[in-house]
């Protein structure tokens, strides 16, 4: 729009008439042509705010540079230069260097592959272009153009409404206001968002009927801002993220104690400050995991690529390992364990004969005022052309609550009100039935009877169908007009099981994850479905039943009950924290407007292609084929990326921490250090570089054979057998290298750096599995970064860089006694590894737990 004169106000567009738009905006309610829309996109740019756009690289490396792993080193690259160690400060910056700029280089290619990936499912809009409504991303949407949105979507931009139909919009994020906002043409004079009637606003969802605006304001400049960006990504840590942050606060607190306690003694002893406090900086370094957010983001980036070529689209990175933890999954029935081809089966009268009529009247009632469900599809698809001859003059849009709908339309048999819904909200509203008989409860009884013998006899949906004749003037319908109806009769439809449905249940069952079934549907047909699917549902708790429970109660019975029908939306997201309260982490997949709460209440959102865009954007993952197959494909990989993640923690529990604390001690007792302040720094960043193949490795098959959780008292149990088991054969080797070979200083460090290096990578080999490291081998590129790294290592003492180093070529006799404990440890660390490994007993909250205490 042109800028309005300097100091003159720019007055709320809702309060200027859509003519005075498009005189600003160059443009009619016509919409765009593709040449004047492309011409748009380069003036305005992206329909996007600048919070969604990609991080700078700098800006992703200052924000690595704050974490406190990288403090450490931060720290410890400071005191070293200032206090003239060169050799070893620049051995920090090194390591630092690679941590921070293989993550951040990592992460900017991960989020660019997950950007591609999202934009293969990306939340679209529909515009008139070249005189014809299509469908764009959202992104592509400018200013002047004529957007259609409708219920379920978010509207995708701020728009002036020329034309509506029984429209509302949700803006609670917006106004605070929870209930929805009915939008109209008209003119308007208040100044706030919340009076703007007549105003459609970027981010808001779509609730009932559709509405024709014309868009004003795009990306940054609308009312609403980052309220789209903030519903397609995640704005707070996940809990696995925060788990990681703990761990490396944990790791900083056990740092600065060790290096205090280091630091003291050696002082007491008599040693030089300057010395003590270069080997104590070190020792902190030794100690940090740094490349675990690197480790992190490769490993998880991977994981998304491979679950993209097993058709699931990662949104959220984190997300992958919460699909692997993930214990129980709820879902609808249509679509993942039927076949969603939904088709009319039979159209009866009230007294159950075959009639055409009830399917007829609710034929023209979805034509004229559907909510595109499969319902209103298979109406449809039976009769394409019921509606000629019928014009809509107004409707009340399917309501999730009253479960139902209508529309009043003229036509060959006049002025009518059709209303269709769930049988027992039709019933109650009619006072007779075709043919003129009264509607007492005794009938509504008896066709409830029918409706529940359709479903269980023979697994048929049904809905009711009724009227009357409208009398009234042409308005948007009210609850208060569905009354005094006629009960025309029952449209009943089928939706067989999916053939897969049965062997994906059996599959999931097998990994350790329990379905559950929240439905929308009569209960007599999810239990019938369910029994169909191999599932034991000999109880199926409705919403009616749920309304009576409270949440204790539903907490207990939500462990034995897999099964629940006539749910609404809100019962739903009262299904999934009544499991979370008994410890399961819960996944949710859905499809539709009512899903959306459960959605984002779910530990994991999965959602599909074809969803609504509410419902897409509450996600965590879409998954591009509706099969429950598809959601088992996905947990193998969250658990295979987990699992590479775990062997990088389980490593730095052992061999680093255990080799660190070697060295604290030993310096209690030495007349030197063991190791001089640059040979530990070298040695970090050896085995930094041995670890950086961990993303790359295979994992066994029985490593995802169950859900995969942060388990703080099977960390710490590993640590307690792996870690002193790597002191212990540390601390022969001192005591061999003093008693046996009385090794001077020099020869000393030079002995203990190669046996640290070996038992430090060839450890990897065993600890990265849980069977034989024969029987299960590393991936080639595991093994070529940790042998390479080791045999750089093993070479030092023997290149012209020794002296500079402070190495000194070791004797035969003391090399050979180096590769005899190296052997014995590493059978010692075999043959204890399945006790250190073996899981404890789980904790039934054990996936809300921190991976370290808080």
């Amino acid at each position: 729009m042109h800028a309005p004169a300097p100091g003159s106000p720019t007055p709320p567009f809702w309060t200027r008439s859509p003519e005075a738009i498009c005189a600003d905006l160059d443009c009619d309610h016509d919409g765009l042509t593709t040449a004047q829309a492309d011409a748009r996109l380069a003036r305005y740019g992206l329909n996007a705010d600048a919070t969604a756009r990609q991080t700078g690289l700098l800006l992703a490396v200052i924000r690595r540079l704050f974490e406190p792993l990288s403090l450490i080193l931060l720290v410890a690259a400071i005191v070293s230069i200032s206090t003239g160690d060169g050799v070893g400060g620049t051995i920090i910056v090194a390591i630092l260097a690679i941590s921070i700029g293989l993550e951040a280089v990592q992460e900017r290619q991960a989020l660019g592959a997950a950007a591609a990936l999202r934009r293969t499912v990306a939340l679209k809009a529909e515009v008139k272009r070249d005189g014809h409504f299509v469908q764009i991303t959202v992104e592509g949407v400018v200013p002047g153009d004529v957007m259609r949105v409708r219920a379920g979507d978010i509207i995708p931009a701020d728009g002036l409404v020329l034309d509506s139909d029984a429209f509302t919009a949700n803006e609670a994020a917006l106004t605070g206001e929870p209930y929805p906002v009915e939008k109209r043409p008209g003119t308007v004079t208040g100044e706030t968002a919340g009076e703007a009637s007549n105003a459609l606003f970027r981010g808001a969802v779509g609730q009932t009927g559709e509405a024709i605006a014309l868009v004003v304001h795009c990306g940054a400049a609308t009312v609403f801002g980052g309220a789209a960006a903030a519903l397609d990504e995640a704005t707070e840590l996940s809990p696995f993220q925060r788990d990681l942050r703990s761990y490396g606060l944990l790791t900083a607190r056990l740092t600065i104690v060790l290096v205090v306690v280091v630091l003291a003694t050696s002082v007491f002893f008599g040693r030089p400050a300057l010395q003590s406090l270069m080997f104590a900086v070190a020792l902190a370094v030794g100690l940090t995991p740094e490349l675990l957010p690197m480790i992190t983001t490769v490993t998880l980036s991977r994981g998304a690529m491979r679950m993209a070529r097993r058709k699931v689209i990662v949104k959220r990175l984190a997300s992958i390992h919460d699909l692997g933890a993930m214990t129980v999954l709820c879902t609808d029935k249509t679509g993942t364990l039927t076949s969603a081809e939904i088709t009319l089966a039979r159209s009866l009268s009230p007294t159950g004969a075959t009639d055409p009529r009830a399917a007829r009247l609710a034929a023209i009632a979805a034509a004229l005022g559907g909510d595109r469900g499969a319902l209103d599809a298979a109406l449809l698809a039976a009769a394409p052309d019921a509606d000629a001859g019928w014009t809509l003059i107004g409707r009340h849009a399917f309501d999730f609550a009253r479960r139902l709908g209508s529309v009043v339309a003229t036509g060959p048999d006049g002025t009518i009100l059709i209303a269709k819904g769930a049988p027992e909200a039709i019933l109650a509203l009619c006072t007779s039935s075709q043919g003129g008989g009264a509607m007492g409860a005794a009938e509504r009884a008896a066709a409830l009877a029918y409706v529940t013998a359709l479903a269980g006899q023979e697994g048929l949906r049904t809905i009711a169908v009724a009227s009357r004749v409208w009398t009234g003037p042409a308005q948007t319908v009210s609850p208060a007009d569905e009354t005094g109806l006629v009960f025309e009769g029952l449209c009943a439809f089928a939706d067989p099981p999916k053939a897969t449905a049965a062997a994906a249940i059996a599959r999931l069952a097998a990994a350790g994850i329990r379905l559950k079934i929240l439905s929308g549907d009569d209960p007599v047909v999810v239990k019938r479905l369910a029994g169909l699917v191999g599932m034991k549902a000999d109880r199926v708790l409705s919403g009616a039943d749920i309304l009576h429970l409270s949440d204790d109660a539903l907490a207990v019975q939500v462990r034995h009950v897999d099964a629940y029908g006539r749910l609404a939306p809100d019962q739903k997201s009262r299904i999934v924290r009544a499991l979370q309260a008994r410890g399961a982490v819960v996944g949710y997949l859905g499809d539709g407007i009512n899903d959306a709460p459960a959605l984002k209440g779910a530990d994991i959102g999965l959602s599909v292609a074809g969803a609504t865009g509410v419902a897409q954007a509450a996600a965590d993952m879409i998954l591009l084929d509706s099969d429950l197959a598809v959601v088992a494909d996905g947990v193998e990989e969250g658990r295979r990326t987990f699992a590479n993640i775990l062997k990088y923690i389980r490593m730095g529990a052992s061999s680093n921490f255990g080799n660190m604390l070697s060295m604290a001690v030993a310096s209690f007792f030495l007349p030197f250090l063991p190791m001089l302040p640059t040979q530990i720094l070298l040695n970090n960043l050896l085995y930094d570089v041995s670890e950086i193949g961990i993303p790359f490795d295979t994992v066994p098959a029985e490593a995802v054979a169950l859900p995969q959780v942060w388990n703080v008292r099977d960390l710490v149990k590993f640590a307690a057998i792996m870690g002193p088991l790597s002191s212990l054969f540390d601390l022969l080797t001192f005591a061999g290298l003093v008693l046996l070979f009385h090794a001077a200083p020099p020869e000393f460090r030079t002995a203990w750096f190669l046996e640290s290096m070996a038992t430090q990578v060839l450890v990897i080999f065993i600890i990265r599995t849980n069977g034989r490291p024969w029987a299960n081998r590393a991936s080639p590129i595991l093994t070529m970064t940790s042998l390479g790294a080791l045999l750089v290592a093993l070479a030092l003492p023997f290149t012209p860089l020794a002296h500079w180093l402070g190495f000194q070529t070791p004797p035969l006799a003391m090399t050979g006694g180096i590769v005899a404990v190296v052997a014995a440890y590493l059978v010692c660390a075999e043959l204890l590894k399945g006790i250190a490994i073996r899981p404890s007993r789980p904790s039934r909250h054990a996936h809300q737990r921190a991976l370290i205490p808080r």
